[in-house]
């Protein structure tokens, strides 16, 4: 098989990424749920705009193609959702492993490297640039949320504590942006869309 034929097949399978759904709503479209190619673009376009706010610095086309890759993965192993049960959770990293080696493993063997390596630095999240693409795809929800009064959090009971530590990566990747993320939970707390225990 040669390198094209393997490319179009993994651009072919990227496209069943449009139908992997998320709980997250989208208001413009009469609170559909969102798809995770959607977010995938969306967080892409977000590290752009919102790049100004980073500390320190990052290199914004690494990040957005972290970005465009990150969610590949549930083609195979569905998406998780971020505040669900330990159980559920806990067994989302090994489906996704599974996931990455096979879907990525249908690119020629340089770029299926290239790829895997990008999506386990996202993953673990020590660097620059994967810190801030985590920050961004964790920042997004909150944004959607916020424009929904609770969206996904009040439908699903969501605490305050869970979503502080779920945008932590803001904390040192861009500061500026955890104080507006900290001010904009509060405000969800005081309307009641986010529990406090």
């Amino acid at each position: 098989m040669n390198d094209l034929t393997k490319q179009l097949d993994f651009i072919l399978e990227v496209d069943k990424l449009k139908a992997i759904y998320r709980r997250a709503l989208i208001k413009a479209d009469n609170n559909r749920f969102e798809n995770s190619a959607e977010h995938s673009w969306h967080i892409s376009i977000m590290a752009h705009i919102l790049a100004p706010y980073v500390e320190g610095s990052v290199d914004i086309p690494r990040v957005t193609l972290m970005l465009l890759i990150h969610d590949i993965v549930e083609i195979d192993a569905g998406d998780a959702f971020a505040f669900d049960t330990k159980s559920v959770l806990d067994q989302q990293p090994e489906k996704e492993n599974a996931a990455a080696n096979r879907i990525f493993g249908l690119l020629p063997e340089h770029q299926s490297e290239k790829f895997i390596s990008l999506w386990h630095e996202f993953e673990q999240a020590k660097t620059p640039d994967a810190c801030f693409a985590k920050a961004m795809d964790r920042v997004l929800p909150l944004i959607q949320n916020m424009q929904n009064e609770g969206g996904s959090w009040s439908k699903n009971h969501v605490l305050k504590q869970q979503v502080i530590n779920r945008n932590k990566y803001l904390e040192k990747s861009a500061p500026k942006l955890w104080s507006f993320v900290l001010e904009q939970i509060e405000f969800a707390t005081e309307k009641g869309w986010l529990k406090t225990g």
